[in-house]
């Protein structure tokens, strides 16, 4: 946390660290547009376009819902993943695919970081955006304010990203059962770092059996990716949605009580 609040310091001081966007680059930076869920290319395919496993079918979404936003969302041709500063992330083993979310070129975007972005551009996509709020461990309020333009979202998230994490966010998000969740919750422990993925979507059987999609950054910050299921290789990168005691990913952890909703 002391190294992320020192380069935000760095950033409203002296500006120096403002980046131009460069489509040529792997690595957009915070200044490119927003993820844009309704565009896909030849070499970009979708969350929605992740297979499921026989006798599934994703749940139906409402039309610009969190969910059905989140299906949209396109993935990367290239399926590695880099570091905020260009190197490749020494485990390779983890994502099924790579988000096309930039990360920008500061060790900002971390797990609780990349949730929060993730939540904020489906709101600013949406017009919310009075409801683009989050809270620091000491539960002050940081606003999203006028202009509300896609300079000034990034401005406003590098702000949180330095201020805001596990800690605080899963003070703000709201406990929920391993049965109620729905895609864009997440599962987030508290901490010093703690950890945070976020829930990319859901199916369910003719029996109503859930399961699940998950998407992390990490530390340091790297791309945003969609998660192998280390534990069920027939069904990976899906994870079954049951009561089991813990929620086990490539890099991390959970308990099944750590589900938490907006």
């Amino acid at each position: 946390m002391q190294i992320k609040a020192a380069l935000l310091f760095i950033f409203i001081c002296t500006l120096s660290c403002k980046e131009k966007a460069n489509s040529k680059t792997k690595h957009a930076d915070f200044n490119s547009k927003p993820i844009q869920p309704s565009i896909r290319s030849a070499t970009a395919l979708q969350i929605l376009d992740i297979p499921l496993p026989e006798g599934y079918n994703r749940q139906q979404s409402i039309t610009n819902s969190f969910a059905d936003w989140l299906q949209q969302i396109a993935l990367k041709k290239d399926n590695t993943v880099f570091y905020y500063n260009g190197e490749v992330k020494p485990n390779q083993q983890a994502q099924y695919a790579v988000l096309n979310i930039s990360v920008g070129k500061q060790n900002l975007q971390q797990c609780a970081d990349a949730v929060m972005r993730i939540r904020a551009e489906y709101l600013f996509y949406t017009k919310q955006y009075s409801t683009i709020v989050f809270f620091d461990n000491d539960k002050k309020r940081y606003a999203f304010e006028m202009p509300y333009t896609e300079q000034n979202l990034a401005i406003f998230l590098k702000k949180v990203f330095g201020i805001c994490g596990t800690a605080s966010l899963s003070k703000q998000m709201q406990k929920i059962t391993f049965n109620q969740v729905q895609a864009g919750d997440v599962l987030i422990r508290g901490g010093f770092p703690g950890h945070a993925v976020i829930v990319m979507d859901v199916a369910v059987n003719e029996d109503g059996k859930k399961i699940f999609l998950l998407a992390q950054s990490y530390m340091p910050a790297q791309d945003v990716h969609v998660l192998k299921n280390p534990m069920v290789d027939d069904i990976s990168p899906w994870y079954f949605l049951n009561d089991a005691e813990y929620i086990y990913t490539p890099e991390y952890t959970f308990k099944r009580d750590e589900w938490k909703t907006w």
